[in-house]
């Protein structure tokens, strides 16, 4: 996905839960680099630099405002 960019990174799979299901309720094209080696080894999450999520530039306004929504209303991200 050339031309994707890092928009939130995480640590923990577990915080990117509810993320990915607004992400896909709005229809939003997306990926999170580097989830499934940090689902099995956790502690490589430090190591390859947490869990990206990787967006279009076209769309960083709606993401940064649901990232925003999350963090005021949920605390979990």
């Amino acid at each position: 996905m050339n031309g994707f960019i890092t928009i939130a990174i995480f640590n923990s799979p577990t915080e990117i839960v509810v993320l990915k299901s607004i992400l896909e309720n709005k229809g939003i094209t997306y990926f999170f680099e580097n989830e499934n080696l940090v689902s099995i080894h956790p502690f490589a999450s430090y190591a390859y630099g947490g869990i990206k999520l990787k967006i279009h530039p076209n769309d960083t306004t709606i993401v940064q405002k649901i990232l925003d929504n999350l963090n005021t209303n949920l605390k979990i991200v």
